[in-house]
């Protein structure tokens, strides 16, 4: 497996683990039990879900940049 497939395979791992904690953060308010951590579970995997997003969606035009640098000699 390379490189993007790898991020690509992390990211929908992410997706699911921040779905989870969101709806762990809501039920956690319906009971009134919240506290600080229970809302800033979320913040870690949306961060990493940002920066693995951000790249995968940079990745096609890096391609196209890195290909039109090589052919255009």
């Amino acid at each position: 497996m390379n490189w993007n497939n790898w991020l690509r395979q992390i990211h929908r791992w992410l997706s699911i683990v921040f779905t989870l904690a969101v709806i762990i953060n809501i039920i956690a308010m319906v009971q009134e039990k919240s506290s600080i951590w229970v809302g800033l579970m979320a913040l870690l995997p949306l961060t990493l879900l940002l920066l693995t997003g951000l790249y995968l969606f940079a990745l096609p035009y890096a391609t196209s940049w890195r290909g039109a640098g090589r052919s255009g000699g």
